[in-house]
């Protein structure tokens, strides 16, 4: 898989949530069109909708993460939901370590218009963690 920090940081400063600006970092490269993940994504950014919640990038970070490594198998819906649920235990970990919260009540530090220094962090962070984890493995 192609390291797609960059592109995730590029999408979020043009005016994507932080949320769709991770997963539509990668969304093509499994299958699913941009505009289908800009669209499921737009409520999630702000901490849920606005709520101050779960980081929006987080969020984008766990969406990712599910359409990466989920086996897709409807037939046999627990192939691959271990691994997955511990791949998203191990980033959330990973992120609060690296910013001491995947809350963005705790996370959005600063106010004022959007991109916040603060937010740019998270999604560049969030992206890091999805090309580590999956650096060696092909679309």
């Amino acid at each position: 898989m192609k390291a797609k920090k960059d592109i995730a940081v590029a999408k979020f400063k043009q005016g994507y949530n932080c949320c769709q600006a991770v997963i539509c970092a990668y969304c093509e490269e499994f299958g699913v069109k941009e505009e289908d993940a800009f669209r499921l994504a737009e409520g999630f950014g702000s901490g849920m909708g606005g709520l101050k919640d779960t980081c929006g990038a987080v969020t984008g970070m766990f969406l990712t993460i599910g359409l990466v490594n989920s086996a897709g198998d409807m037939e046999n819906p627990m192939k691959t939901k271990a691994d997955t649920y511990r791949k998203f235990r191990e980033s959330a970990a990973k992120f609060t370590e690296e910013n001491g919260s995947v809350y963005c009540r705790d996370l959005k530090n600063m106010d004022g218009p959007q991109p916040l220094v603060c937010c740019i962090k998270c999604v560049e962070d969030a992206a890091a963690m999805i090309d580590e984890m999956f650096a060696d493995r092909e679309a």
